[in-house]
């Protein structure tokens, strides 16, 4: 396991069904890979969905906060954001963002797997 745990921004969503759950996941889906994926430093973004059907987080991870940074200040704030606005309207149902502030982290201890003793 690495030592450097890097730097992670977490997208939160409510929604109003598993089926709006699937096309949020899908058109963000969409926006990373358009947008965001190319960005030096961009690691991966992980989708996880609740089992009752109601959140959706998406936890985009970057190898430094220096590389999200940099994404920040040089990206196309404006046309993302369009893109996700767009992603929005076109969903059957509700989701409503969660997040507020800054939704940014830096990991500070994880634990891997181990053998029992």
């Amino acid at each position: 396991m690495s030592n450097d745990l890097g730097f992670s921004s977490i997208i939160d969503y409510t929604v109003d069904s598993p089926a709006t759950q699937a096309e949020l996941v899908s058109a963000f889906a969409e926006i990373q890979e358009q947008w965001v994926s190319f960005y030096p430093g961009y690691l991966s973004a992980r989708f996880h969905v609740s089992t009752d059907g109601t959140r959706v987080y998406n936890v985009v991870h970057w190898a430094s906060e220096a590389d999200y940074r940099n994404f920040v200040e040089t990206s196309d704030t404006e046309g993302r954001m369009a893109a996700i606005g767009k992603a929005l309207e076109g969903l059957s149902g509700r989701a409503e963002p969660r997040m507020t502030g800054s939704p940014t982290y830096t990991v500070v201890r994880e634990i891997g797997p181990r053998k029992q003793n």
